[in-house]
């Protein structure tokens, strides 16, 4: 068994956890019970020792097709064979209680719509990233996983047998007839005692659908490209975590940002920044649930701030500080890119930027759902104040690099908005503030950024100060009101990125690096792709310089239609994109899916205002 192209894959999900299930009928990647518990497959990561949950049909001459059941995160995986047409319906049932019937199961349905179809499936769990040595019983009812920290149960009516501590079965379905499999957690002792039947698995897979289908209508956004925003909604919903309201970056760790390369991280965290802007797109989108319950979580988070009264770039899902940053070397990697990371050493990071960014989403929350409490903003003061006495410190940037520290742009932006945001929330709701102080260090920072992040001879802000190398987070400035979108150093750094690499810019058909690694002091090695937030961002810096040149609003329209060409057969993005147009990086990301919904909306605002 082989590796498929990242962008192969369909994700599913409940909101504890997440499974990526390819083209062929494959799972390969499936983290239980929450979306940064160890692996049970991870083929994506090792295809040979990795783990895998596989149905396929029993021929060559098939035709694979995937797509979503509209408006929902229900997975439809078709085969098309001369002898017939079969699918597989994969769901994680949502929506019900602990001990409800479907709580944190995993549900795949197999049918024959047409003709005959012999399938094989094959379910090898490989517990704890491969590390876990398991024992397998079959019974009557299925087969149950015993490893030492997790017992699975894989029930179905479909006879098995064991196979190198997996199961596989071979069963062949009519016209009309199903086969369903349900992997869920078990007691040891208890073993896999029910078979699913077919009829409670369609009322399962109903419930699951109008689940979807009415949390999908509280979405307002009436604009342009609504099937594609409805999509990145859904991914950005399944990348939320119920119990407290966090929102992971990615479901997946150690997928390469250049085959064969270094570039591999775990992005199974919330990062501040991540999720801020996550809540800015949910927003702007009419779901303010979830930003009301990631903002609460927030705020439990700021209440455990460092010693020093920083916070942490990011946490894990529940809230911990420590995410230990390990080397599997007994994986190979996807397609031989090692090394294998989990947890991830940027935790310990110094990023001045997750400030604004924080504060920027609560100021929003704020204006647009509920205003906050003075508990809330008592926490929210001090972080301002750390900011006005810390802003000057180098750190290690947006793209949080592995070399030395600098004076990034980026970072000092971040700064200006965070004091700026709070003097906006100081005012709006007449909180208490150090505002003659807070006024002084805001227009510090803009003029700094102005004078020493600003290149004359680039005719650009480039990343750091004394740098002339561009950087594509620059191109936000105009989105959090830093400079008006039509000032001429924001429209020249537009135009300096917006060239291709050989004309020192960013942009290599209608695709944005984020930076120059040639040029970069990132402290790795190996190049990557083309960041897919960054070309939205650009798409978005396009659409508002567009009110005084129309030619820069057609060239947003062209950009962001040509990117949607980027996403896979259903929908979804990675992290990168290489020159080919392959995927690159975890798989899906919630930064792009984010970002496309807020160049989406703000391209469709200035594409009325044209109308």
């Amino acid at each position: 068994m082989g590796y498929q192209p990242i962008q192969n894959y369909g994700i599913i999900g409940n909101m504890y956890t997440t499974a990526l299930v390819g083209l062929n009928g494959a799972i390969d990647w499936f983290c239980f019970p929450f979306h940064d518990s160890p692996s049970v497959f991870a083929a994506m990561l090792d295809a040979g020792k990795g783990g895998h949950f596989q149905i396929s049909p029993m021929t060559n001459e098939v035709t694979h097709k995937q797509f979503y059941w509209p408006e929902t995160n229900v997975l439809i995986t078709r085969f098309l064979t001369p002898e017939g047409v079969g699918e597989i319906t994969d769901f994680m049932p949502v929506g019900m209680k602990a001990q409800e019937q479907g709580y944190h199961w995993l549900v795949r349905r197999v049918k024959v719509i047409r003709g005959c179809m012999d399938f094989r499936m094959e379910c090898t769990p490989a517990f704890n990233y491969a590390r876990d040595e398991h024992q397998t019983k079959i019974n009557s009812y299925g087969a149950v996983f015993h490893s030492p920290t997790l017992s699975l149960g894989l029930s179905t009516d479909i006879p098995l047998q064991d196979k190198d501590g997996g199961v596989v079965a071979k069963f062949t379905l009519h016209s009309g007839e199903t086969a369903v499999f349900v992997l869920r957690e078990t007691e040891k002792e208890d073993g896999c005692k029910f078979a699913l039947a077919q009829s409670e698995a369609d009322d399962l897979f109903k419930q699951t659908v109008e689940y979807w289908r009415r949390w999908l209508d509280k979405c307002i956004y009436k604009g342009r490209w609504r099937e594609v925003v409805h999509r990145s909604a859904l991914v950005l919903k399944l990348l939320t975590f119920e119990p407290t309201g966090a929102i992971i970056a990615s479901p997946t760790c150690s997928l390469p940002e250049m085959i064969g390369g270094e570039r591999n991280w775990d992005y199974r965290y919330t990062w501040i920044r991540d999720a801020a802007f996550t809540v800015y797109a949910l927003l702007r989108l009419g779901f303010t649930d979830e930003a009301s319950n990631f903002i609460n979580w927030m705020g439990c988070l700021c209440s455990k701030q460092n010693p020093d009264g920083s916070l942490q770039p990011m946490y894990g899902i529940d809230g911990r500080h420590e995410l230990k940053e390990e080397i599997l070397d007994h994986l190979e990697g996807y397609q031989g890119s090692s090394p294998v990371r989990i947890g991830n050493l940027a935790y310990t990071q110094v990023q001045m930027d997750v400030y604004g960014e924080l504060m920027d989403s609560i100021y929003l929350y704020n204006k647009y759902v509920a205003p906050i409490s003075y508990g809330m903003w008592s926490q929210l003061r001090d972080l301002v104040d750390w900011v006005c006495d810390n802003w000057q410190r180098q750190d290690h940037g947006v793209w949080e690099v592995r070399g030395e520290k600098q004076n990034f742009v980026y970072s000092k932006l971040m700064c200006w908005v965070a004091i700026d945001r709070g003097l906006r929330l100081a005012d709006k709701r007449s909180f208490p503030a150090d505002r003659q102080r807070w006024h002084s260090v805001r227009d510090r920072i803009y003029e700094e950024i102005m004078t020493q992040g600003w290149n004359d001879s680039r005719q650009s802000f480039v990343q750091y100060y004394g740098s002339e190398t561009l950087d594509a987070s620059n191109l936000i400035m105009p989105l959090v009101f830093f400079v008006s979108p039509v000032d001429p150093r924001m429209l020249n750094t537009i135009d300096a990125i917006n060239q291709s690499p050989e004309q020192g810019g960013l942009v290599y058909n209608s695709l944005v690096y984020r930076y120059n690694v040639e040029t970069s002091p990132d402290g790795l090695t190996g190049n990557e792709g083309t960041f897919n937030l960054c070309t939205f961002w650009l798409v978005e810096a396009l659409a508002r310089a567009g009110k005084i040149d129309s030619t820069r609003l057609d060239q947003a329209r062209l950009m962001f239609e040509e990117m949607l060409g980027y996403a896979n057969h259903v929908g979804l993005y990675a992290e990168q994109t290489d020159p080919s147009g392959k995927a690159l990086g975890n798989f899906p990301l919630a930064l792009t899916h984010l970002s496309l919904i807020s160049a989406a909306y703000n391209l469709n605002r200035a594409l009325e205002g044209k109308d």
